[in-house]
């Protein structure tokens, strides 16, 4: 229930501040609670409150209580209560809180205000709301004697607690009762009368509350009486009861305002004694060394007795435990308990069970066991109520049964290298057996000791005459209680022989131990044979892509003898001198390969039975070429468990597969043809296909270019290799150059060299080589054959264009250091209409051609390798003469220079020039002497030198200009301070004679 000062009517966005509704009544010295939050608001979604009040005697004076905002909202009259935490705001969400007032004073009485500061655009809606408190007395009484009871249990009880109230509004009671056991920390409920007026046990209390045995009764208008019917010893303790008025807020919640509780009363119960007999059972006549229980067992009596049991042997106490589940052993019982050898407990309320676990001559007597009921005392100690004895139990010791020993084998004769086992089996009571096994070799008389097992375990194996891996060959277990297996991994010739069980029992009345012996002879046969391995293949010469098989198949003599195999394939590839682990198949079926020929991974299968190991290659390669061989290893049992070295092995024959190329059919159309074309044309060239190899092979096809027939060395145009990617070759990497020269497949048959604007330069011989190619399992390529296409002429019809450079020879010095110019003159002027662009070339004997520059027909210059633009420079002197200047000309700059020029001419459109016909110079030898050493020249010659005596002058004028500036700044300064003075002394004169005109 909610009221706000607002309008009854808010839209939509508003913003609305509700407080609980009003009026509110609490009780002085008691809290209240008030709630107010905010809805509709903008801004962040964590509102500030602050709470003030309106007192009756000044009702339109606002006194500030607390603010979330501001620490220094409270007035005075709070502040201190705000500080101390009796008056604190509790947030339960971002626009919603609680005002805690937690000690109601009178003076807390009236109109109480909840405003939240706007966060809003603009004022809109309600800022704040009020609600009214008042504060009553405190008119609730609650009383009741307080006095000390002592009762017995089952006699009844009843109380009488009187509550009254005073106040003017309209409240209700409620009343409970509650207990306060002896070392409690909160009281138990024991019965209430809620303010609707209905009864509700405690928790404790239910059952006896259903059954009627305990009430709670209205005695007129303020008694309430509290009745027992049979007193138990849970009820002893401290009673009082509890009375709480309640008030109904106009928001119809009912809400607690004052609380009294009574003096208490001190209630004391005598516990009754009950009557029971004690009982003992146990196994008169255990055998020595077995287990033996006694139980001590309550009868005719409840369940809910406290009760310890004490245990006698021949009227001497050995032990006790009390009602609390307390253990007190005498002495000599207190080391056996310790040590696991017997056990005294309390198994359910009404008995108590003594084990004792290996029985001997000690425990032998008469037995019994006393039961007493005891109550806790109000000081915490136990107080004895009665006791009772059971009768006497005799316990003798059973004299042992003569024990039968059975001993039998798996085979009687076994082949060397398989397992050996014996059982040994006692007959009799169960009872703890040592063994230990013996044998006597064939043609000997005395007893080897082969393995023993004590008691306890312990195993103990005896020295073998093949070492301490024999040794370890030998296990020895206890299956059960009475039967012992000997088991011999791999047997060897020297186990056979008559083999003997001897188990012993020990008995802790008799000197020495019992035994019983039984023997059995068993054989182990010599394994002589012959382990014979043979390699074969059907085909030993396979071809290139295509599977091939290697049988590697076992013979083992005697056949009767079935070892676990392991086959080891290994290769030795062609030129090397070692063999190499291919693959390895363990009897288990494990594979593992060798770490070196990786190529075989994924294309080998292998696939073993018994005496046969099958190894298939797929996609043979060229590296698979070599000698294969199989090794084959036999092993026992023992030498699988303790991953022993194999029983038997042999190596197979050795067989050498050879991989060959398949035999192509690869065949290219090698008729030459010409073609003679218009200049500023397109065509193309074809490649054709005649034949090819089956299996339709990726193909390769590479486009070269020579400008004469007789030029031995051709251009690398470009390459389409068989993944279908086109690659430029180096001289026509240029952006030009890839838009002239397009590569297209018009089938599997037919490749094409499309060339677009044929131009001058164009002219010469085009052919195409073809390649066929492999692929192999393991990504590498494998080229099968390669072959060549006729000639292609390229010519274009005369345009009337020529161009003559001159032959002229030339033959030059140059100085190490200096400067060359080397020209290249056209004959005539030319034709106006005509642009030229001229390349420099450069070779020596031990290199090949290397191209400069390039001026192109408009100017553009391009360097063969960028590192050359400040070592050389070229340039056209006149319209029909291009000159080449070297700069600091070096001695490895010797060799043979010559010039192409190249005329173009614009062809259709504008800015579309077409190289119309071009020519080369004669070779020109420049030869490049030594310098002769000068200082200068030495100093020119080092760029290091040159900079120091550049650099050194700047900063040592900079140096004086800097000394000079500081010289100017200080002289300047001195005089300003002279100055200064001689203005002052004018000044003190011109006082002194104003001071004497007085």
């Amino acid at each position: 229930g909610f009221k706000s000062r607002a309008k009854d009517f808010l839209s939509i966005g508003q913003r609305e501040v509700k407080i609980q509704e009003g009026p509110l009544y609490r009780a002085e010295g008691y809290p209240v609670n008030i709630r107010c939050n905010v809805s509709g608001h903008q801004g962040p979604s964590t509102q500030d409150f602050e709470w003030s009040i309106y007192l009756p005697t000044a009702p339109t004076r606002e006194i500030q209580i607390i603010s979330t905002k501001d620490v220094g909202f409270s007035y005075a009259v709070y502040a201190q209560r705000v500080r101390s935490k009796e008056i604190y705001v509790e947030r339960l969400q971002g626009s919603s809180v609680l005002l805690h007032i937690s000690k109601l004073q009178m003076r807390d009485a009236g109109e109480y205000e909840c405003h939240t500061p706007n966060t809003d655009g603009k004022y809109l809606g309600s800022y704040s709301a009020k609600t009214n408190l008042t504060v009553i007395p405190d008119t609730l009484s609650a009383t009741m004697p307080s006095q000390t009871l002592s009762k017995k249990e089952g006699e009844p009880l009843e109380l009488t607690c009187e509550a009254t109230k005073a106040t003017a509004q309209h409240t209700h009671l409620s009343l409970s009762w509650y207990l306060m056991q002896e070392g409690g920390s909160q009281a138990m409920e024991i019965i209430s009368l809620s303010r609707d007026f209905l009864l509700a046990p405690g928790p404790s209390y239910a059952d006896r509350f259903m059954a009627g045995d305990v009430r709670l009764d209205k005695l007129g208008a303020t008694s309430f009486k509290l009745s027992i019917g049979r007193l138990q010893p849970s009820d002893q303790g401290q009673l009082f009861c509890e009375a709480t008025e309640w008030i109904q807020d106009p928001d119809e919640v009912w809400t607690l305002i004052t609380r009294k509780q009574t003096d208490q009363t001190a209630l004391k119960i005598q516990p009754a004694a009950r009557d029971f007999e004690v009982n003992i059972t146990a196994r008169s006549s255990p055998a020595e060394g077995k287990p033996l229980e006694l139980i001590c067992l309550v009868v005719g009596s409840s369940g809910d007795l406290q009760l310890q049991g004490t245990w006698f042997l021949n009227g001497k106490e050995i032990a006790q435990i009390d009602s609390g589940g307390v253990l007190d052993l005498k002495r000599d019982y207190r080391n056996r308990a310790s040590q696991g050898q017997m056990q005294v407990s309390k198994i359910s309320t009404q008995a108590f069970s003594l084990k004792i676990f290996s029985v001997g001559p000690e425990d032998v007597g008469a037995y019994s066991c006393e039961v007493a009921e005891v109550v806790r005392t109000r000081a915490g100690s136990w107080q004895l109520l009665q006791r009772k004895q059971s009768p006497i139990s005799q316990v003798q010791l059973r004299e042992p049964a003569a024990r039968s020993v059975t001993v039998s084998a798996e085979q009687w004769a076994v082949w060397e290298g398989e397992a050996l086992t014996l059982l040994c089996k006692a007959g009799g009571d169960i009872g703890p057996l040592s063994v230990s096994w013996w044998l006597i070799p064939q043609d000997q008389t005395t007893p080897v000791f082969v393995a023993s097992m004590g008691q306890d375990g312990t195993v103990q194996l005896g020295v073998s005459s093949l070492g301490s891996r024999h040794h370890s060959n030998r296990r020895l277990e206890k299956v059960d209680w009475a039967t012992f297996r000997l088991e011999i991994g791999s047997a060897v010739v020297t186990d056979s022989g008559t083999y003997e069980c001897r188990v012993s029992e020990r008995l802790q009345n008799q000197a020495k131990d019992l035994q019983w012996t039984q023997k059995i002879s068993v054989t182990v046969k010599s394994l002589k044979s012959s382990l014979q391995v043979n390699l074969m293949s059907r085909q030993p010469q396979v071809t290139l892509t295509h599977t091939f098989d290697l049988f590697c198949v076992v013979s083992v003599n005697p056949s009767a003898l079935k070892l676990p195999f392991s086959v080891t394939w290994q290769f030795q590839p062609a030129g090397s001198g070692a063999f190499h682990q291919l693959i390895r198949v363990t009897h288990n079926g494990t594979v593992e390969w060798g770490d070196i020929l990786s190529q075989f991974h994924r294309k080998t299968k292998v696939s073993q039975s018994s005496f046969r190991s099958q190894l298939q290659i797929h996609d043979a390669a060229m590296e698979d070429t070599g000698v294969y061989q199989c090794e084959v290893e036999g092993y026992d049992r023992n030498s699988l468990y303790t991953n022993g070295p194999a029983r038997v092995s042999a190596t197979s024959n050795r067989l050498r597969i050879t991989v060959t190329f398949p035999e192509s059919k690869l065949r290219v159309n090698s008729s030459s043809q010409v073609q003679e074309l218009s200049i500023s044309s397109s065509t193309h060239i074809e490649c054709a296909i005649l034949s090819r190899t089956a299996g339709n092979l990726p193909l390769s096809v590479t486009w070269y270019f020579s400008s004469t027939p007789t030029n031995a060395s051709y251009l690398k145009i470009l390459e389409m290799d068989q993944t279908n990617v086109v690659k430029y070759g180096d001289s026509f990497q240029s952006p030009r150059s890839k838009q002239k020269f397009l590569s297209e497949k018009v089938s599997q048959d037919l490749f094409l060299l499309n060339i677009l604007s044929v131009e001058d330069s164009d002219q010469g011989h085009y052919h195409c080589a073809v390649e066929e190619w492999l692929l192999s399992t393991n990504g590498i390529w494998q080229k099968l054959e390669r072959k060549t296409s006729g000639l292609t002429e390229l010519k274009l019809r005369s345009t009337g264009s020529r161009v003559h450079v001159s032959k002229v020879s030339w033959l030059g010095n140059a100085t190490e250091h200096g400067e060359v110019d080397i020209s290249c003159s056209l004959h005539g002027s030319g034709s106006p209409a005509s642009l030229y662009s001229v390349t420099w070339y450069w070779s020596r004997e031990n290199a090949g051609r290397q191209m400069l520059v390039h001026l192109h027909y408009d100017g553009l210059l391009e360097y063969g390798q960028e590192g050359r633009r400040t070592l050389l420079h070229c340039y056209r002197s006149s319209p029909t003469d291009f000159i080449l200047k070297l700069h600091r000309v070096q001695l490895e700059d010797a060799g043979m220079y010559w010039c192409r020029v190249a005329e173009w001419q614009q062809h259709g459109h504008p800015g579309k020039w077409i190289n119309q016909a071009s020519d080369e110079s004669q070779r020109m030898m420049l030869t490049v002497l030594p310098s002769e050493s000068t200082f200068s020249s030495r100093i020119c010659s080092s760029e290091h030198l040159i900079h120091f005596l550049i650099v050194c002058p700047v900063i040592m004028l900079l140096l004086l200009l800097t000394s000079l500036l500081c010289l100017y700044w200080k002289a300047r300064k001195l005089s300003q301070l002279s100055l200064r003075a001689q203005k002052e002394k004018a000044l003190c004169v011109d006082m002194k004679r104003e001071d004497g005109g007085y």
